[in-house]
């Protein structure tokens, strides 16, 4: 049986993989709030792992439909796919042994990785990073919460800003091998009213990241065509809509969003 790093397979592959593998489930993923599993899926001898979110593992919650957690999972990789940025891993809707639910490649980090999000010292923010929040610890030590300031975070920032994510934390980025970032966990997006949730922002009022001039209205179009086409099978039309409304603010004004006044800026926990 062959097996081989997220970084060797091409998108396409991974694609056909989860959407035509036998999936085998490994164990739950604790920490979730929803039912998170793990699996092996394989197909014509390549095994890889994945994460499976049945929609019946779904918790209902006070301002998200019932049953729509999983759709919104693979709407924000069809978002991302769309801007070419690559930051959520392939992501699918398929039966699995728990029925319906969402199926995304599992991304490794090696051991070494560093993540670019979190909490230092707040006499010690490290060069180049942004501080976002003060913290105590304790013993009443005082720490900023912070990120890097890395173009790769910067893109995933306008990225939650178009989708209107309510749960960037530190621990939703991965960092592969190959360099990239990955976000990960977006089940609580897409929401018709404002209720951006992150850790990322070091960029309040910034001019956005140069490439989302173009990326950005690049979007808008396909969401006229095949891409709205696409999200309306997961998301109802007036979520779509509200995309298109959310890009075109990020274009005439031009910088990041500003936190929120009438909802949590910073998710629990951040990191």
């Amino acid at each position: 049986m062959k097996s081989e790093p997220a970084a060797a397979l091409a998108e396409a592959d991974a694609l056909d993989l989860l959407a035509r593998g036998r999936l085998e489930i490994e164990g739950r993923l604790v920490d979730a709030s929803n039912t998170t599993l793990r699996a092996e899926i394989t197909l014509d001898g390549l095994t890889r792992r994945c994460v499976y979110k049945p929609v019946q593992g779904e918790r209902p919650l006070w301002d998200f439909p019932d049953g729509t957690l999983a759709g919104r999972e693979v709407s924000a990789y069809l978002v991302s796919k769309a801007t070419g940025w690559d930051l959520v891993p392939p992501t699918i809707l398929r039966e699995g042994p728990l029925g319906v639910g969402a199926l995304q490649l599992w991304i490794d980090e090696p051991e070494t990785a560093e993540s670019l999000i979190g909490f230092v010292p707040a006499w010690d923010v490290p060069e180049g990073w942004l501080p976002v929040a003060n913290a105590r610890d304790d013993d009443g030590e005082a720490y900023a919460l912070a990120h890097a300031d890395d173009p790769r975070l910067a893109r995933l920032a306008v990225f939650d800003a178009v989708i209107n994510n309510a749960d960037r934390k530190g621990g939703h980025v991965l960092y592969p091998a190959t360099g990239s970032v990955h976000g990960v966990d977006h089940g609580v997006s897409f929401h018709v009213e404002n209720k951006l949730r992150t850790v990322l922002w070091g960029w309040t009022g910034k001019p956005l990241v140069p490439e989302a001039n173009e990326v950005l209205p690049a979007l808008l179009a396909s969401l006229g065509g095949p891409l709205g086409e696409e999200l309306e099978e997961h998301l109802t039309i007036t979520e779509v809509e509200t995309v298109r409304r959310r890009i075109k603010r990020l274009l005439r004004r031009g910088r990041y969003p500003d936190p929120p006044q009438d909802w949590p800026a910073i998710p629990w926990p951040p990191v």
